[in-house]
């Protein structure tokens, strides 16, 4: 059994709906019943909660990246400056201007190079597995090899 039921549409929705049913060879009520058929669908709503489960996952992943990035970084940074102000002697009065003279030519070194690597697409914590790499392969290499002999 059948109930007609009149709904009204935007002009816009209601041309995409023609045009859809001549290019189907369907009538306009076959089209509208699908559509309103897979929008009532518990499996069109368990698709749709899947999905937005996997971005979620995605986007939990990529937070968790930049979490730990951002830890890495700021961990690196803290260390340096630790060890920068324990090794750094203070410097006599007479040799201050000469020390940031110094110091403005070293600081527009880093900034060249740090633009060059970030255009470049390099970073350091893209380093970080590869540094490690070498030095367990260099930790290797100076172990005494054990050929079996005693």
């Amino acid at each position: 059994m059948r109930d007609r039921l009149n709904v009204s549409l935007p002009v816009e929705m209601i041309s995409q709906i023609n045009d859809l049913a001549i290019r189907r060879r369907l009538t306009r009520s076959a089209i509208v019943e699908a559509a309103v058929a897979s929008f009532l669908s518990p499996d069109g709503a368990d698709r749709m909660e899947a999905a937005f489960t996997r971005r979620l996952d995605r986007l939990t992943r990529q937070v968790q990246r930049l979490e730990r990035n951002s830890g890495i970084s700021t961990e690196a940074f803290a260390l340096f400056v630790r060890f920068w102000l324990t090794i750094t002697p203070p410097l006599p009065d007479d040799g201050q201007a000469s020390a940031q003279a110094k110091g403005r030519e070293r600081y527009e070194g880093f900034i060249e190079t740090l633009g060059r690597r970030l255009n470049q697409g390099r970073s350091f914590l893209d380093e970080i597995p590869k540094d490690l790499i070498r030095a367990e392969s260099s930790a290797d290499d100076d172990e005494p090899k054990n050929d079996g002999r005693r």
